[in-house]
């Protein structure tokens, strides 16, 4: 069962076409933006993530959590036990090593996570902050509503030059 506190969805199996099933997810600090795997270290972005205030006052409220992932994410046992509540045949030596991903997350200053689209503009440009799993499938709406928030500014500016 997903942790009500985190927005992410919790340990699952997925079949893919092919009939192979992935297991996943779990949810760690990645050292890099493009981190996708413990070895990729960006330190300039890992200091930016290390001094940011939120990170610790998550850290704090959720050290448990957080331990336990790392956990998940480093022992393939770990993994497995906690794969074992959904199907409790499932072994230790049924999973293989599969290519991570990096899931961008957003964070308030006081550490709470964002868990819904965070979109703001900035005079002509517009920031998509965060954007949470249906973001793909919303992308159409998500386009729809960036289009409206900058042709609100068109309207208060004038028409662009030719």
């Amino acid at each position: 069962m997903p942790d009500p506190d985190f927005p992410f969805l919790g340990v699952h199996l997925t079949r893919g076409v092919g009939g192979h099933v992935h297991a996943g997810p779990n949810a760690v600090l990645a050292f890099a933006r493009e981190g996708y795997d413990w070895r990729t270290v960006r330190p300039r972005e890992l200091w930016d993530t290390l001094t940011y205030p939120g990170l610790w006052r998550l850290a704090r409220r959720s050290y448990r959590t957080g331990s336990a992932e790392i956990a998940r994410s480093l022992s393939r046992h770990r993994f497995a036990e906690s794969l074992r509540r959904l199907v409790p045949d499932l072994r230790d030596e049924h999973l293989v090593p599969a290519p991570a991903g990096v899931r961008a997350q957003a964070m308030r200053r006081d550490g709470s996570l964002v868990d819904d689209f965070l979109i703001e503009r900035s005079g002509s440009v517009v920031h998509v902050l965060n954007a949470p799993s249906p973001a793909a499938t919303s992308a159409f709406e998500i386009a729809r509503h960036i289009v409206g928030l900058l042709q609100m500014e068109d309207d208060v500016r004038g028409p662009a030059a030719p």
